[in-house]
């Protein structure tokens, strides 16, 4: 009888991307082992499939946004915005997406706008 070994969402991380592991792969890694692949992809607000990819290191767009994500609802990560005060980046980031088009209907996005527009993280597109 030939008992064949699951591996976990950190062994499959640590086999593609090799030593040292990116601290964002292992926390996502991790986090993937603790509940589901299903929940963090809920969490993050992305594919199962992107994850898959991310962990096995065939996916094929650039990961930085991706990791930006891990970071701000993984790893608390946070930086100082000029419209909102400290924000997770990941949120930073999304409003960095929407900064390009002001809209009219909305005061916060208004403001964002202004802010984002100011800011050196949107003009130099600085990614974490």
């Amino acid at each position: 009888m030939n008992a064949t070994v699951k591996q976990t969402p950190l062994d499959v991380a640590r086999a593609a991307w090799g030593e040292p592991l990116p601290d964002w792969v292992e926390t996502l890694a991790i986090a993937c082992g603790k509940t589901s692949q299903a929940k963090v992809a809920a969490k993050l607000e992305i594919s199962g499939a992107v994850i898959s990819q991310v962990l096995r290191r065939v996916y094929l767009a650039d990961t930085a946004r991706f990791e930006i994500r891990v970071r701000g609802v993984f790893m608390d990560g946070h930086v100082a915005c000029p419209g909102w005060g400290e924000l997770p980046v990941h949120e930073c980031q999304k409003w960095r997406d929407l900064a390009g088009t002001f809209v009219m209907g909305s005061p916060l996005r208004a403001r964002m706008h202004r802010a984002c527009n100011a800011c050196p993280r949107y003009l130099n597109e600085v990614t974490v």
